[in-house]
């Protein structure tokens, strides 16, 4: 499945924007909830009097617009969301002693209050729940994400004590996990798919105290102390597994599957496995075991599969990414040039297209942040003035040919998606066909040198093609009545 977060276009306007998202194809909508954005008084210290936390009707009914809107507007064009329910709190939930100018509303957030407001959301889009002043019940949410970015000091702290000798944030996400799992299950979500995780994919591994309050835990330590085993992925015992809110006798051990089932039980895992600048996504980081980034994955699975063993559980977590995308220069400088990042686009997709832990494909940001602004993440397939990068055409019609040079006579795999397919088939019942199209040289025109017919649910093929001549590849569909796109070209060499 593809997934795609545009939270800023969707506040403003989601039907808007949902109708864009659904002409690139994207067959899943993430969208973030933060608890200080629903909750009433959310920069006071004190809770407002009276506030029912777990019922919807108490939050500021604008509050809900621009999500209610967007649930509706989904389900209008047979679009699915995931949503993702997280900090920052309200002040009145979090913990005291947070530090003087440290990050607003992620101190020691309280995992009650935050059951309490998953069970306001979970209830809201229940597909039972009427607003107040509505005929008909608002849609029903069936897949959920627990949080954002445990792992960062930005979104979860603090995230170590004692100069960085004892990790904090996963016991505090541990107690988060417990109270959002349970309030799903309490409002009838108990067969959703429920992601757990949504993991940044590096951490601060060099200088002193790290990650300390507000810096980055590197996300395979941060696994191993949510489930509470030391490097060797033996089980904490005493003092080091009290320090990490870990169980410290045997009973306590044996418990710790039901005490906390979201770790064993959900549906998977979300990681963010970003790139490192313009390093290729094949490439893992060297001499950094802990990083979670594409080319990494296969040492978070085989953790995963480890530390659930240890307590006596099968389970095998799906991954499902919920976040990536390519800085570009423009406007950032020293990150990827643009034509570079839309190659580099469809060779990562490639690779988790290939690997079977992994469930989804993501994209984070349809436009860019203005420029200059507070926000560096350029990741978008637009800049900020809305001209397309060369990620748009990469993001909505991927291409990768795993060689570029063969013998003549000999073939080249051509892997690809046509996203939008997927609506296309939906909303005329025809199949779809994708052309590869050759244009020998410069100046001379493509031509369709096969056609293949798309049978994958999400627009995905691979086929093998013998190219006459060297030249450049590129796919061509069409959408009904409609125009005629093209991916991005690929040289090729036959020699």
């Amino acid at each position: 499945m593809s997934i795609f977060e545009a939270d800023q276009q969707l506040r403003a306007d989601p039907s808007a924007t949902l109708d864009v998202l659904r002409r690139l194809g994207v067959s899943v909508v993430r969208v973030y909830i933060a608890w200080e954005a629903l909750a009433p008084d959310a920069s006071s210290s004190t809770s407002p009097a009276g506030f029912d936390a777990a019922s919807p009707a108490a939050y500021p009914a604008a509050s809900w617009v621009s999500y209610d809107a967007t649930v509706r507007d989904a389900r209008a064009r047979g679009m699915h969301l995931l949503l993702d329910v997280g900090g920052p709190a309200p002040q009145w939930a979090t913990g005291a002693g947070a530090p003087h100018g440290g990050v607003v509303g992620v101190w020691k957030p309280s995992a009650a209050g935050f059951g309490q407001f998953v069970h306001a959301v979970a209830t809201r889009y229940s597909g039972h729940y009427i607003p107040a002043g509505g005929s008909s019940p608002l849609p029903r949410i069936n897949f959920w994400s627990i949080w954002n970015e445990p792992n960062l000091g930005i979104d979860l702290a603090p995230e170590a004590i004692e100069n960085s000798a004892v990790e904090t944030s996963p016991a505090m996400y541990r107690g988060l996990l417990d109270a959002g799992w349970s309030a799903l299950h309490q409002t009838g979500h108990s067969g959703d798919t429920i992601l757990i995780g949504e993991l940044a994919p590096y951490g601060d591994t060099f200088g002193h105290n790290v990650p300390g309050n507000f810096g980055y835990m590197v996300p395979l330590r941060f696994v191993r102390a949510l489930y509470c085993v030391d490097s060797s992925l033996h089980p904490l015992a005493g003092p080091a597994a009290a320090a990490r809110g870990c169980p410290t006798t045997t009973a306590a051990s044996k418990r710790f599957t039901s005490d906390h089932p979201a770790l064993f039980q959900a549906g998977g895992y979300a990681v963010h496995p970003y790139p490192s600048g313009q390093v290729a996504p094949n490439v893992v980081i060297p001499d950094e075991p802990d990083f979670a980034n594409l080319a990494a994955l296969p040492k978070l699975e085989q953790l995963l599969d480890s530390v659930t063993s240890t307590y006596g559980a099968s389970k095998r977590f799906p991954l499902y990414s919920t976040e990536y995308g390519y800085f570009t220069d423009p406007p950032l400088s020293g990150t990827a040039p643009p034509a570079l990042a839309a190659a580099y686009l469809n060779w990562a997709e490639y690779i988790s297209w290939r690997n079977p832990r992994i469930r989804s494909w993501d994209q984070f940001l349809l436009i860019d942040p203005p420029s200059p602004g507070p926000s560096k993440f350029v990741t978008g397939l637009e800049f900020a003035n809305g001209v397309q990068k060369p990620s748009y055409a990469a993001y909505r019609m991927p291409i990768y040919l795993p060689a570029t040079r063969a013998s003549s006579g000999h073939e080249l795999e051509v892997w690809g998606c046509v996203r939008p397919a997927r609506y296309a088939r939906l909303d005329t019942g025809a199949p779809q066909r994708v052309q590869i199209q050759l244009r020998p040289r410069a100046g001379s025109a493509f031509k369709t040198v096969r056609t293949v017919t798309i049978t994958d649910p999400n627009g995905y093929f691979e086929t093998h093609v013998r190219f006459a001549s060297s030249g450049t590849v590129r796919l061509a569909w069409s959408y009904p009545r409609g125009p005629t796109i093209y991916s991005r070209p690929v040289p090729i060499t036959v020699s």
